[in-house]
């Protein structure tokens, strides 16, 4: 019985065909085959948030999703957020506020953040506290992050008045 799969998705914007073994999970492959290594492999649970990206425009956690489950699908990455130039504000704003600092946490906060900042949410800060609920970060204890992605959806809201 074979227990690989050929699966073709979207990866920042480039078509990526390839057979994978039906257990290996999305950031394995990111990470092993294709050699994206901005997604970090943290808890291996969904839990830390660390391997956070979008599929479909939606954050996933890729520890939780096998590479299978992606056949079909965009992916963005950190590394594709930097190049098309969707998270520059961001990284700017977090690299003023000091929000980070070893920088694990930073490609999953950043894919987080994006999506908040790109859906329209707003600079409250318990909102977006909310909102990076699910993303750990041991080394800032989130002020700065939550400051600089006000910052960013502060100026967003600013720039659509």
């Amino acid at each position: 019985m074979d227990k690989t799969r050929e699966i073709t998705l979207t990866v920042n914007g480039e078509s990526v065909t390839a057979r994978v073994p039906v257990r290996m999970n999305l950031v394995d492959f990111l990470r092993n085959e294709l050699e994206l290594t901005g997604s970090h492999v943290g808890c291996e649970h969904g839990v830390c948030g660390a391997c956070t990206l979008l599929m479909d425009g939606r954050t996933t956690r890729a520890c939780l999703t096998l590479a299978v489950q992606a056949d079909g699908a965009e992916v963005v990455t950190v590394e594709g957020l930097a190049a098309s130039g969707r998270s520059a504000a961001l990284a700017r704003a977090f690299t003023e506020r000091n929000a980070l600092q070893c920088g694990f946490c930073t490609p999953g906060m950043l894919a987080s953040a994006v999506t908040w900042v790109e859906g329209g949410g707003s600079a409250e800060r318990d909102a977006i506290r909310a909102h990076i609920s699910g993303n750990y970060c041991r080394c800032t204890g989130y002020q700065s992050i939550v400051d600089a992605i006000a910052d960013v959806a502060g100026s967003k809201a600013e720039d659509a008045a």
